[in-house]
């Protein structure tokens, strides 16, 4: 067992000591935790330079209305690209408000427009209704691409952790279909595998431990847990990864999930997906939204902009 006290970067583990943690958890407790993470969100101050409009899209086979918010910056014109993203909170918690402050930015400095989806959380909805919301929104958004005033030839998808797990097996499911081309998909430490079987795995990290993890995955697979489950719940269990989007997958080396991204990574690779792969050292689960204006968070953000701004076919931020 690795020492996660003499690894973590210096300047990560204290800004994570004036922070709440979020340890050993049970259902019972969601109600409590999700309140207290919209009050946290309701605070937050956004700049006056981004439209934001909520939709409600219709669900997949007669499951309810998606809300999803899209962000635009003021004063565009004309098609822009686009960035479908999914939210984090292990499967179980979150919402398309966490998204508020990334769009705010990456709207402004990517000149592009980002659209947030609100899927329904476990274990209320287990697998497949996330996806499905997760899907639901895609289609949407590229069917009235016009109206949106989105180039469909550069919608991208993205998430980040249980986001990032969506973001996969939104991107498998995608290419399976063949109704919405997927120019990219960015996962920033996803969550992707659901035996938790590799040594990470089995670290007693300061976020998102084995015990959250279990039961992250309890939540979102339902009847499906330690079973035969398919690949778009976890997509490490996909036999062929041939023909997806291009990707970037970032990851923290005391992250749980440090394992299975690497390993994700380089199958993708084996499989002629063109690949980066960003493994910071000292680096916890979230290390980059829990201690932003540290120096490795700050590493971390500007090699995603600058892989995203690519994909975006936009100038790279100074």
């Amino acid at each position: 067992m690795i020492d996660v006290d003499a690894l973590i970067d210096p300047e990560v583990a204290e800004a994570l000591k004036a922070l709440p943690r979020l340890g050993e958890f049970t259902f019972e407790q969601l109600p409590a935790i999700r309140s207290q993470r919209t009050a946290q969100l309701a605070a937050m101050q956004l700049s006056d330079n981004v439209e934001r409009r909520d939709h409600l899209v219709p669900g997949l086979s007669g499951a309810p209305d998606v809300p999803v918010r899209v962000h635009r910056p003021k004063g565009s014109s004309g098609m822009l690209p686009a960035v479908y993203w999914m939210h984090g909170g292990g499967y179980m918690l979150g919402s398309h408000q966490m998204e508020d402050l990334r769009f705010d930015r990456w709207c402004q400095e990517m000149n592009c427009v980002g659209i947030a989806v609100e899927y329904r959380l476990s274990p209320e909805t287990p697998y497949p209704g996330p996806l499905d919301d997760c899907y639901a929104g895609l289609l949407w958004a590229y069917q009235n691409a016009s109206e949106l005033g989105i180039d469909r030839n550069c919608l991208g998808i993205g998430g980040a952790s249980a986001g990032g797990g969506l973001a996969a097996g939104l991107a498998l499911r995608a290419r399976d279909l063949g109704e919405v081309p997927v120019a990219f998909q960015l996962l920033i430490y996803p969550m992707i595998d659901d035996r938790r079987v590799n040594e990470s795995s089995t670290w007693e990290v300061p976020i998102w431990p084995p015990s959250a993890n279990r039961l992250g995955w309890s939540a979102y697979l339902g009847k499906l847990f330690d079973g035969d489950v398919p690949e778009y719940a976890a997509a490490t269990r996909a036999k062929n990864l041939r023909g997806l989007p291009p990707a970037l997958i970032t990851v923290g080396s005391l992250d749980g999930f440090l394992d299975e991204d690497i390993a994700y990574a380089q199958r993708l690779l084996h499989a002629g997906v063109p690949t980066e792969l960003h493994v910071y050292p000292g680096g916890p689960h979230g290390f980059d939204g829990m201690a932003p204006g540290t120096a490795l968070a700050r590493r971390a953000r500007a090699a995603t902009d600058e892989w995203l701004a690519r994909m975006l076919r936009q100038p790279v931020p100074a």
